[in-house]
């Protein structure tokens, strides 16, 4: 994959406010690696929801809002 298409899904995952919860498919093809399983309002809720996640194989990243 290319750091070009890493960063466009970045970009659209990322929120204008608050936090998502995004997956990560090592499997996926370019440009669909990343997926949005939840959005938080509070960063709180949003690590509480990564940590109760019950899939240890499941990469998981904290996108947070630019405001």
């Amino acid at each position: 994959m290319t750091d070009e298409l890493l960063e466009k899904e970045k970009k659209a995952l990322a929120p204008e406010s608050g936090f998502n919860l995004v997956g990560i498919d090592p499997f996926g093809s370019a440009g669909n690696t990343l997926y949005l399983i939840e959005h938080f309002e509070k960063y709180q809720d949003a690590l509480n929801a990564k940590k109760q996640r019950d899939n240890p194989d499941e990469y998981l990243i904290l996108y947070p809002g630019a405001t």
